[in-house]
């Protein structure tokens, strides 16, 4: 099986500023001891959030603890104070934010990586048990798609279309991008529980988080036509449902800690769609 008609342009996802990776033995240094890595997370944010959901599904609270961090970074520069001495013991006088999400290495100290794919993909591979496999062998170049269309299709676009500063037409064209891929993933999903195998992989993980920041964040800087566009994918949005009404989905779903971190970070108007609400995410997660 293949995704063809789900793939997009690449992802623009900024560099990690820490990107090592959990290897299969001691040769690695950073090898898979369960009880040595730690996560530092916030749901409010999308990556924390799609790793909240990959750590739960693999039930790795004990091999592989988190703390979850403020949804507002309360530091000045836009990090969490709690990450600057990570940070500060593994790069000198780091110059940046310490921003979520991290994994550390509590032998050492130090940050393992902060990039989300990669930590996503190691909690699969190097902490997962024997059960549910998230990166299914051969599924490799699916999910990728799967993500790069999340990234630009969706998030992007769906930024893009309600930007207060851009071009009225450069509006209209990423809004055409975003209901276009709304559109096909509404095709695709018809006949099928979840996206891209028989059981949940992390394709849903990635589209689930994606579809959330379209109906509480993007949303909001949208007029009201464009919101009943989007809303008018029902296969998509029942399947938005579905997944939010599982623990490891529902259960992290921080939807005043997003709204918080929205109205911190942005400097959008707010638009006659911010009433138009797709989903009641809470009573689902409830249910």
């Amino acid at each position: 099986m293949t995704v063809t008609p789900l793939a997009a342009h690449a992802s623009d996802r900024p560099a990690p500023a820490f990107r090592g990776r959990i290897g299969r033995d001691a040769r690695s240094g950073h090898y898979a001891v369960p009880g040595r890595y730690r996560l530092h997370l916030s749901t409010a944010c999308p990556d924390g959030l799609r790793i909240a959901v990959v750590h739960t599904l693999l039930g790795l609270d004990t091999v592989c603890p988190a703390t979850f961090l403020p949804a507002v970074p309360d530091s000045p520069e836009g990090g969490h104070s709690a990450l600057r001495p990570l940070y500060e013991a593994s790069a000198h006088r780091y110059p940046g934010p310490a921003v979520a999400p991290v994994l550390s290495d509590d032998w050492s100290g130090r940050i393992v990586s902060t990039h989300a794919p990669d930590i996503m993909r190691d909690l699969d591979r190097r902490l997962g048990g024997e059960g549910l496999l998230l990166y299914p062998c051969g599924a490799e170049s699916e999910i990728e798609a799967v993500e790069r269309m999340c990234a630009q299709g969706i998030e992007q676009a769906a930024q893009h279309a309600g930007s207060a500063g851009g071009e009225p037409v450069d509006r209209d064209t990423a809004l055409g991008t975003l209901l276009e891929t709304l559109r096909a993933l509404e095709r695709w999903l018809e006949g099928r529980t979840y996206l891209i195998r028989d059981e949940i992989t992390a394709a849903d993980v990635e589209l689930w988080v994606a579809l959330v920041q379209l109906d509480t964040v993007h949303r909001n800087h949208l007029d009201a036509s464009a919101v009943q566009r989007i809303a008018d994918n029902p296969t998509l949005w029942a399947y938005a449902r579905r997944l939010d009404a599982h623990p490891a989905f529902g259960g992290h779903l921080d939807l005043d800690g997003i709204e918080r971190r929205h109205h911190a970070r942005c400097q959008g108007l707010e638009a006659a769609g911010a009433a138009v609400q797709i989903l009641d995410w809470a009573a689902h997660a409830a249910r």
